[in-house]
């Protein structure tokens, strides 16, 4: 039976890493984006050395690790800036996803590709289905100010530089409604596993 790759995406603050912890209660293997994307700018690493080209030999540390506050500065200062920085790490980090999936594609018959930037990096291309999770803007506020330890002006920002949930529903075969109860959630995505399943 072939492996099935499926796209987890959504909302900070929606419940994504919530899933994916039921996810691999279930034996799935999980491809969490952002820890992709820490991989690929690791030290020495080729993307680390075109993002300091563009943005600045500084944004490298002493021990030769990145300064990520400062790239995030620079990168999210404009969309342009933004754009530069997405067309560096998206192939890197998509590249990376390919040999993952060919080495957990061996142990499990579902991979879990968890990645905020799902359709922004092409990686819904790759996937067979996608899921993604939604809640309401003052829900996801509550949860980033307590999870990330910022202020309510911060969490606004984030939430203001993402696609409304609309994007999201309107791009994926499944939707989580992240809200609801913990053991709502966790029924919602052993029903979408199931159909996927019988697929």
């Amino acid at each position: 039976m072939k492996t099935k790759f499926i796209g987890l995406t959504g909302q900070t603050g929606a419940g994504k890493s919530t899933i994916s912890k039921f996810a691999e209660k279930m034996d799935c293997k999980i491809i969490n984006a952002d820890k992709v994307a820490r991989e690929v700018m690791k030290k020495n690493s080729e993307c680390l050395k075109r993002l300091a080209e563009i943005f600045g030999s500084d944004i490298i540390n002493i021990d030769g690790s990145l300064n990520r506050k400062l790239l995030a500065q620079r990168a999210f200062s404009s969309r342009e800036n933004t754009n530069i920085l997405n067309g560096i790490t998206h192939p890197a980090i998509i590249s990376k996803v390919k040999e993952y999936i060919d080495m957990y594609s061996k142990e499990s018959g579902m991979i879990i590709f968890d990645a905020p930037q799902l359709f922004e990096s092409g990686g819904n291309e790759m996937c067979d289905k996608i899921i993604a999770v939604i809640a309401p803007a003052d829900v996801r506020v509550q949860r980033i100010i307590s999870r990330d330890g910022i202020s309510e002006q911060e969490a606004l920002l984030r939430i203001h530089a993402q696609h409304d949930e609309n994007f999201y529903i309107s791009k994926s075969d499944y939707i989580i409604d992240g809200s609801q109860t913990l053991e709502s959630v966790q029924k919602q995505f052993e029903e979408i596993m199931k159909k996927v399943m019988e697929e």
